[in-house]
């Protein structure tokens, strides 16, 4: 494989497929601090996914045979959409605590 290929492909479907590229033009002095920040917005991103990844996972754990009776999860392309559909899962068919789980997922998504 290429290596053009690889990094279209990583682009498309691997580790930085949610995410954009951005170019600015900024003082020389304060590259460092875009560096840093953008930095910081990726681990944030990273850590919101694997959060949203493990309530997902704990969710299909303790609740699948109740919330999966008719959803097909894998025809969903991203994970936010897969939170979502089960977050409101949750809320309708769960009782008290699946009900939080689904508030704390959907709060994740920012909905």
């Amino acid at each position: 494989m290429a290596v053009r290929e690889r990094i279209q492909r990583y682009r498309e479907s691997g580790g930085a497929s949610d995410l954009v590229r951005v170019e600015v033009l900024v003082p020389a002095a304060r590259r460092n601090d875009i560096l840093s920040q953008a930095a910081e917005m990726r681990a944030e991103h990273r850590q919101r996914k694997e959060r949203l990844q493990q309530n997902l996972d704990e969710a299909l754990a303790r609740y699948s045979v109740r919330l999966l009776d008719n959803i097909d999860l894998t025809r969903l392309p991203d994970l936010a959409q897969k939170a979502k559909v089960v977050a409101k899962a949750l809320m309708e068919r769960g009782d008290a605590r699946a009900f939080v789980m689904g508030r704390r997922m959907l709060n994740e998504i920012g909905q």
